[in-house]
Formats: C-alpha cells, structure tokens, sequence
C-alpha cells in the first residue's frame, strides 16, 4: 500500500511539473516576440550542412495590414474569432469526408498551428497529436485572439527559410508588408499551409483562382472590420 502510494505521488508531482513547464513555455510570449520556433530550429538543423539561413523580421499587430491578417484567416480558419481551438464542425466535416473518400483533409485551426510550429516537430504521430491539443489549449488560455493571430503571422512558413509576413513580402514580391496589395496579400494566404509548393509571385491558375476567392469571401465576411472581435 505505501509502495502504491509513493508511485502515485511521484506521478502526480511528475504531472504536476510537466504541467508548470509547459505553462512557463507559453505564458510568457503573451508579453514577449518568440525569438524562434520548433519549425525554424528544425529546418535549420535539416539543412546545417547547407548556405541556408532563417529570413524573418517580426511585424507586431498594429504593423500588419488588416487586409494581410484578414486573407491568412479567411485562407486558414474562418470560425477563429469564434472557437477556442478547436473547430468542431470542421473536425467533424473532415472526417465525414474521409468515410465518402479514404483520405482525411485537414482541420486544424490556427491556434493549432501557431501550437503546432511554436512548440513541436514535424511529422505525424499520436504523441504529437496529444500534444498539440494539450498547447493548442495552453495557447488560448494564455494568449488573447489578437495575440495568437500576431505570432502566427510571424511565424508562418512562407518558403524556403522564408518565416513571417514581412520576410514572405520581400522575399516573394520585393515590397515590404505594409505595402502588400489586397490581391498579393490573398496570394500569399492561399499558399498556406503548403507554401513551399507555390510561388504568389507568378501563380498559377489554381493559385490565382483561391486568390479571387479569398477576396470574395473577405468582402462576404465584410472586410477588415470583420477581425474587430478579436481585440
């Protein structure tokens, strides 16, 4: 009985610990720019042996077009303002698409993916999975909308070594963030979340045609005024 006892206060101090790490590793970039992310360390160390280096230059929320933030949401997670992380019904969409097609598409929010890229590995796995919905739930605890939406747009991988709106803008168009086009802005929210397969510079016609939708559906939803909950 007291041997029972022990493991299981080893265990809850184990957990207990576990939890206030991961706590101390999200609470304080509410406040502070993460200077890097799991995906940036990771793409980095695949290619050490090669001349690739990290282009990124961190925009905060009042340097980022509404127009810029508003086609990543359109593109990425229409329901943001509203869930808190998880999009049920997409979730649910998803996998009544795999029972009619064999294949399961995508359904992850972007609180998943700032999770996702912030904190984990590539690749796939049920431990990754786990974890990503533990931080997912860390992410929206701790951070305000704005907030998530801010660092994901500094983080988002926009190319070869290409990380965050402002690096993406120069990188693909030659113009800075603030002056992205309406139209450029929707070409760089359509690449997601595989942008290392499309160039917005000169997009092809699938590319171009997600593009026009994505401006569709921003004018739909009513323009910039549309992120004004997310304050």
């Amino acid at each position: 009985m007291a041997r029972k006892k022990g493991i299981t206060r080893l265990l809850f101090r184990t957990a207990l610990i576990l939890v206030l790490l991961s706590v101390a590793l999200v609470m304080p970039f509410r406040w502070i720019n993460p200077p890097v992310s799991m995906v940036m360390m990771e793409r980095s160390w695949q290619q050490r042996n090669t001349d690739y280096h990290l282009k990124r230059q961190w925009l905060s929320w009042h340097q980022i077009p509404r127009h810029a933030a508003l086609a990543a949401v359109v593109s990425e997670d229409q329901n943001f303002p509203r869930h808190y992380g998880f999009d049920i019904k997409a979730i649910q969409k998803a996998f009544a698409e795999r029972e009619r097609r064999g294949s399961l598409r995508g359904a992850s929010t972007i609180s998943q993916q700032v999770a996702r890229n912030m904190y984990l590995w590539t690749g796939r796995s049920w431990l990754r999975k786990g974890l990503e919905v533990w931080f997912t739930g860390l992410v929206e605890l701790c951070w305000p909308k704005q907030r998530i939406l801010e660092i994901y747009l500094n983080i988002a991988e926009w190319g070869n070594g290409v990380f965050g709106l402002e690096a993406a803008s120069r990188y693909h168009f030659g113009v800075s963030a603030a002056q992205l086009s309406p139209m450029q802005s929707a070409l760089l929210a359509s690449t997601l979340p595989s942008p290392l397969n499309y160039k917005p510079a000169s997009p092809a016609p699938h590319l171009l045609s997600r593009a026009n939708w994505n401006l569709g559906q921003q004018r739909m939803l009513g323009g910039d005024s549309w992120l004004a909950p997310l304050k």
